[in-house]
């Protein structure tokens, strides 16, 4: 997250000033074409156990990797729901667990696999996306916040407490920390559209990427 506290503080800004707008960075000329992963890498990009938003055959997919503890991924969060929604069914996000926040990012991740277990993934994510100020590593969350906060967006908590201990969770932690140090990713959140890293990285250079892969699959 360290090379993107500039870009966050203004994308925090434009967030708070605009409220629930979709604020646009824009930056004069193309984005320069970027090759794809190395084939060795594909498959730690995307493990078919992996999260996924919006429709699963799309065309064009987006792979964040992703820590529910970033201020960066937060702030991001509504620019990458708006490209879904401009693409519609042509667009699809897939989710790599990045725990660069310690403790807090583990236990943030363990809930929501809960959540996914309990088919309230998404209104989970979007709650603790909007209450990280209250739970992140930044600070010293009380025990259970994170919890009592998904359970505000439907998560029978009394479930997840078992549900966040399932061999399952610990596999999809695990394999996720190496495939993160396999792709060699660094900071969040770390951007691939159709296996092309997003470089330089911003809100622009991010649409732009979306967008052409998009043209390109329906041409």
């Amino acid at each position: 997250m360290n090379r993107r506290a500039l870009i966050l503080s203004v994308l925090a800004f434009g967030v708070a000033g605009f409220g629930g707008t979709t604020w646009f960075a824009t930056r004069p000329g193309p984005v320069a074409e970027a090759e794809p992963v190395a084939p060795e890498l594909a498959d730690a990009m995307i493990r078919p156990y992996s999260p996924i938003l919006g429709p699963a055959e799309a065309p064009v997919t987006i792979v964040e990797f992703f820590d529910p503890a970033c201020e960066a991924c937060r702030a991001f969060h509504p620019i990458v729901k708006d490209i879904m929604a401009e693409h519609g069914d042509a667009v699809r996000v897939v989710i790599r667990y990045t725990p660069f926040h310690g403790a807090a990012s583990e236990e943030a991740i363990r809930v929501l696999e809960a959540a996914r277990m309990q088919d309230v993934y998404v209104p989970v994510l979007e709650a603790v996306l909007r209450e990280q100020p209250r739970w992140a590593s930044h600070g010293a969350p009380a025990p259970g916040l994170i919890l009592q906060i998904a359970a505000t967006a439907g998560l029978d908590a009394e479930a997840a407490r078992t549900q966040m201990l399932a061999p399952d969770v610990v596999a999809i932690l695990n394999q996720d920390r190496a495939d993160v140090e396999t792709v060699g990713i660094r900071q969040t959140p770390t951007f691939f559209v159709n296996g092309k890293p997003l470089d330089p990285f911003g809100e622009a250079e991010l649409r732009r990427l979306v967008a052409a892969e998009v043209a390109a699959a329906q041409s």
